[in-house]
């Protein structure tokens, strides 16, 4: 019997409680269109030839498969940027804070940090590790909305070797611009983290108007963040691939001075350069292993 309350109480937990995130279980069900392999906790695995490949893709060249796709929410903008010369890209690991309810909180902070040895944010930084992007909802919050400052920087960084986004801010920014590290934030702040309750690691999240997946494929430029799901990444990276190539081409024509722009954009018009492309695009994916 005792064992049956059990079963049934486990049945009816709510996901978002399980701060240490979802199940391996849960994580697979719920990315079950995930072609890759996957971590030991259920997060999908992109490969490094996709995060490698699309290093240089823009926001534009992402949304147009993702738009066809049918997944019309994955860019998010309006951010500030630490390091705009920099780009961003790697498989998300998601934390979710939300305001403090204290009869909530006691509860969460007795299951999940009972000896309060460690702070929440750190908590988080714990469970990353190489290449890593760590993506965390603080719902836009500013003052006491700082996730990190200059030391904790380099903790992320040193787990990851990436950058971070935070749906927050971060403090001691004449600490963190030396460190050469891609970060996007809402804004910065003076005050320390405070007023918040981690509900969760690894769990869907809402940033901006997009929902965010552990094992997501983020790109960053300094437009904004596009968010790929597992299962679009090999289409997304052949079609921003093609487009990384025709613009390749095509600018290189139009720096030789003798074309207008009506001859060669969007696509050339003359027989003999759209012969010229097709037979150099065909030599270009060959090379590069595209569809």
């Amino acid at each position: 019997m005792k064992k049956l309350i059990l079963t049934l109480l486990l049945a009816t937990t709510p996901m978002w409680a399980q701060l240490d995130g979802f199940s391996k279980e849960q994580l697979t069900k719920y990315t079950a269109k995930n072609p890759f392999e996957r971590f030991e906790d259920g997060r999908p695995k992109v490969p490094q030839k996709y995060i490698d490949g699309l290093k240089n893709a823009s926001s534009e060249m992402l949304f147009g498969p993702l738009r066809n796709a049918e997944y019309t929410n994955q860019w998010s903008g309006g951010w500030q940027l630490v390091r705009p010369e920099m780009k961003l890209i790697g498989r998300v690991v998601t934390a979710q804070f939300m305001p403090v309810r204290p009869d909530v909180n006691e509860i969460v902070e007795a299951d999940n940090n009972p000896d309060k040895k460690i702070s929440n944010n750190q908590r988080v930084i714990n469970a990353l590790r190489p290449g890593d992007v760590l993506v965390v909802d603080l719902f836009g919050k500013i003052e006491q909305g700082t996730f990190a400052g200059d030391n904790l920087t380099a903790s992320i960084y040193a787990a990851t070797g990436n950058g971070f986004v935070i749906d927050g801010a971060v403090r001691d920014l004449d600490g963190i611009y030396p460190q050469e590290v891609p970060v996007y934030v809402r804004g910065f702040h003076v005050s320390a983290i405070g007023n918040v309750m981690l509900t969760g690691i690894n769990v869907p999240i809402r940033i901006g108007e997009t929902t965010v997946m552990p094992g997501d494929l983020v790109v960053g430029d300094r437009e904004g963040l596009t968010f790929v799901p597992p299962h679009l990444v090999e289409d997304v990276y052949n079609a921003a691939k093609l487009t990384e190539l025709h613009d390749i081409w095509t600018k290189g024509k139009f720096a030789t001075g003798k074309y207008k722009s009506s001859e060669l954009y969007p696509k050339p018009k003359d027989p003999a350069l759209i012969k010229e492309y097709e037979t150099w695009l065909a030599g270009q994916k060959k090379e590069l292993g595209i569809k």
